[in-house]
């Protein structure tokens, strides 16, 4: 060994040919190492985080999340209405700070208020486009979000006069509030803890969370109701421009302003919802530009659009059998969604009829009165397991109500679509689709199952609409990480660095007439014709002068 170097290697001498021969070993050591150190390391430990969720379908796509973030060491706690439909308690999950309520949280929360709501909207829509039903509907809309809110306003009082739950929150060093703005509770108590703050939403309660915080240009993003797609011609666009002055900023103005009276009790003079709402760290939106229309954006919306679509699970014993049973024909499936779990009856012996009529086998998701012509081919389920169901390979066709979460998780699975639509927002999903023609949408309230039949067969039998929601579903799945570790990742991301307040841009909080540069515009109007009178006013003195010399010559 004489003339070859020592080294000193993990407290052993070795020699360059030892060294080198460990190196491997040493790689494997350093990455141990590293996943102690990021384990120790103040940035990866488990945060205390803060959730104010919506109830309904939103919540499930939400859970999908928090199970994300309990995956990684996070601690949830959920802060819920005595009266919630869907946030049960799940201490396995997270921990509960529950708010008791007398009644339910309007329509997010109440079945009763829904099934009313949706009969009244029916109704209406079988009248016709009259005057008079655009007026009715204008108003049971106006009772229902007026009684909606009514019942938030009350639980956010009754959330902020509880002192004994105040403290218990303030005590629990949250370290973030993670919260669907649809509603403010959230956003007033992030304000009112000074933590920060990050969104998981699409809409808020005047349209889409877009229209808040980045530039919507009217003439080619349609307003949400309008049913328009880009490609707007003159009258379009003219009635989408009244539609957004209507419904975004003069409802909006409506509503925030209901909220004022408690934002200056609890959260101190000059606070308004708006403004709250704009200072928000991130938005985690569930958009995805393969279904949406591209628009323009902001820096600290992130989006995780089919957050909650998966790899399909096999099927459970009972369904797996009825589904066998279909033979070369397949399997469709309908479902309204987690709200609508029923239909008047005479549409449902209409749907019935026509399912009847088809050779695939049905699993209809249905929580009302068995329709008395309903199929052998038909099975009935008050709850099934949507994305397994999707994910089958024997499902042909899913007849939808074209709500958010069941079109991302039909894209995912690349399964075309007959839509139904009902309410809110599901009419313009439709059209999205549609637009790709990866769907065709039906006109419910006037709908006979000879149209359904016939739609159903159409899409069934025609490849496109199955290569066009292939697509799609390629498109989608095309990404460096999931929707939902994404979404988890910028979680956390806001966790390590304290907020996101260097993605939030200076236009939040500028006036109306600095945001558009009016009074740029008017500044540059002065000069203009202060340069256009000087130049007619040195004109006419150039003219005058040549006129005297001219009278004097002659």
């Amino acid at each position: 060994m004489s003339g070859m170097p020592i080294v000193f290697e993990a407290g052993v001498w070795t020699s360059p040919t030892m060294v080198c021969g460990s190196l491997e070993s040493w790689g494997s050591w350093l990455k141990i190492a590293t996943v102690i150190t990021l384990t120790l390391s103040p940035l990866a430990c488990c945060s205390n985080i803060l959730v104010v969720p919506l109830d309904g379908s939103h919540w499930l796509s939400m859970r999908m999340l928090l199970e994300e973030l309990h995956d990684r060491g996070h601690n949830i706690s959920v802060l819920r209405s005595s009266s919630s439909w869907y946030i049960s308690e799940e201490p396995s999950l997270y921990q509960c700070f529950t708010v008791s309520m007398r009644g339910k949280l309007g329509i997010i929360e109440d079945r009763e208020m829904m099934s009313q709501f949706l009969l009244e909207s029916l109704e209406i829509l079988r009248d016709g486009r009259t005057l008079t039903a655009f007026v009715r509907n204008t108003q049971i809309i106006r009772k229902m979000l007026w009684d909606t809110h009514h019942q938030q306003r009350e639980f956010i009082r009754l959330l902020f006069e509880d002192g004994q739950l105040m403290e218990k929150l303030r005590a629990a060093s949250f370290a973030l509030v993670l919260t669907d703005p649809f509603f403010p509770a959230g956003l007033m108590l992030a304000h009112h803890l000074q933590l920060p703050l990050v969104y998981h939403t699409r809409w808020l309660s005047n349209g889409d969370g877009h229209y808040l915080i980045a530039p919507s240009p009217t003439s080619y993003v349609p307003m949400v109701g309008s049913c328009y797609t880009p490609n707007m011609p003159f009258l379009q666009r003219l009635a989408n421009a009244v539609h957004y002055l209507i419904s975004f900023k003069l409802a909006g103005a409506l509503v925030y302003s209901s909220y004022e009276e408690l934002c200056h009790r609890f959260l101190g003079p000059g606070t308004d919802i708006e403004t709250l709402m704009q200072r928000a760290d991130l938005w985690l939106m569930k958009v995805d530009f393969v279904f949406e229309f591209p628009r323009p954006t902001m820096p600290h919306v992130v989006y995780v659009g089919g957050m909650q679509c998966q790899p399909a699970r096999p099927l459970p014993p009972d369904l797996e059998e009825f589904a066998r049973g279909s033979g070369e024909h397949g399997v469709v499936f309908m479902s309204l969604g987690t709200i609508v779990t029923q239909v008047p009856a005479d549409l449902a012996a209409v749907i019935a009829k026509a399912l009847a009529q088809l050779p695939q086998r049905v699993i209809w998701k249905y929580e009302g009165k068995r329709p008395a012509n309903l199929g052998n081919n038909t099975l009935l389920m008050r709850w099934v397991p949507q994305n397994d169901i999707l994910g089958d390979p024997r499902t042909q066709v899913f007849i939808s109500h074209g709500g958010t979460n069941s079109i991302y998780e039909a894209i995912y699975h690349g399964v075309p679509v007959l839509g139904l639509p009902l309410i809110f927002d599901q009419h313009d999903n439709l059209v999205r689709l549609e637009s790709r023609g990866a769907a065709r949408t039906l006109d419910v309230a006037h709908l006979d199952s000879q149209q359904l039949l016939d739609g159903l067969t159409e899409v069934l039998n025609q490849p496109s609409y199955r290569e066009a929601m292939a697509r799609l579903s390629a498109l989608h799945r095309d990404q460096p990480q999931t929707p939902l570790q994404r979404a988890a990742f910028w979680v956390e991301f806001v966790l390590r660095h304290g907020g996101a307040a260097h993605l939030r841009p200076a236009s939040f909080g500028m006036p109306w007439y600095a945001y558009y540069s009016l009074d740029v515009a008017l500044c540059l109007g002065l000069v203009a014709a202060s340069l256009i009178m000087l130049t007619l006013l040195a004109l006419r003195r150039l003219y005058q002068a040549l006129r005297r010399v001219k009278e004097k010559q002659s």
